[in-house]
């Protein structure tokens, strides 16, 4: 089996078609535990989510702020592996039809192998990954097995990018580019604010690609201010904190299906 990019760019392109942005939400692998992970997941797309992110648990995970720490931090101390990651993508792929996309760190691919990962990944279903610490000029063993494997590569690009800096991440890049809505880690913010804008449109300028922002969404409104400008609109730390504040499992479903729920409106709302 293959990696299923091919779907991604489909769902992308069909949100494009319905005027509207992707919905990406994203999950730590292993949290609250590995059965509960893929339970989440599968609600948040059943609640409106086009795209599932799962993070692959990090020690050190220097883009992520205090939320993600903590979910990671409950994952690996319940034992998560990189082999559970690649089931729980597996997992909420058979169970949602959706395109599922790893979101990792380097180094631990790179212990893994990045043939073996890219391998197992896309036997798995997944679509492909997310690498925010691995420099494009270091990443074309990487993009060979991935591209090997029909799996899209997804680099992150930053406010502090410049403009032939973007040029180059994007032409390395597949799927969509990852735009970080301002320097820092993530987390929820009151707003997401124009430098996200003119990220998207400095990106825009020199790819294809669609432009999806992440860091700082948290609810409908910021939503659909960054559908008005972007082609995705991607929502980690909001999700992780339902799960976080929720008494018992049960209830963190719930919680994470109607936000997946009033963000999905949102993208459907802007201008």
């Amino acid at each position: 089996m293959t990696g299923t990019i091919g779907l991604l760019n489909d769902v992308l392109a069909g949100a494009r078609a319905e005027n509207r942005a992707a919905l990406v939400g994203y999950l730590p692998a292993g949290f609250p535990t590995v059965d509960d992970g893929v339970r989440a997941m599968t609600a948040m797309i059943e609640g409106g989510c086009d795209i599932v992110e799962v993070g692959l648990p990090h020690s050190d995970p220097v883009l992520d702020g205090p939320v993600i720490q903590t979910a990671d931090d409950i994952a690996l101390r319940g034992g998560v592996r990189i082999a559970d990651v690649i089931r729980t993508v597996g997992e909420v792929h058979r169970a949602t039809g959706a395109p599922i996309l790893c979101m990792t760190y380097w180094n631990p691919v790179d212990h893994y192998g990045a043939e073996r990962f890219a391998a197992d990944l896309a036997a798995a279903g997944g679509a492909g990954c997310i690498l925010p610490d691995l420099p494009v000029e270091e990443s074309d063993a990487w993009r060979k097995a991935a591209e090997q494997h029909g799996l899209a590569t997804v680099f992150v690009v930053a406010p502090s990018s410049r403009d032939e800096r973007l040029a180059k991440i994007t032409a390395a890049g597949s799927g969509f580019v990852y735009a970080a809505s301002l320097m820092g880690v993530t987390g929820t913010r009151e707003s997401v604010g124009r430098e996200a804008q003119d990220l998207v449109r400095r990106t825009r300028a020199v790819t294809e690609l669609p432009v999806c922002v992440g860091l700082g969404v948290s609810d409908a409104a910021q939503a659909a201010e960054v559908a008005g400008f972007a082609d995705g609109v991607i929502v980690g730390s909001a999700f992780v904190k339902r799960l976080l504040d929720a008494p018992d499992p049960d209830s963190g479903l719930a919680a994470v299906r109607a936000l997946a729920g009033d963000l999905a409106a949102g993208v459907r709302r802007h201008g």
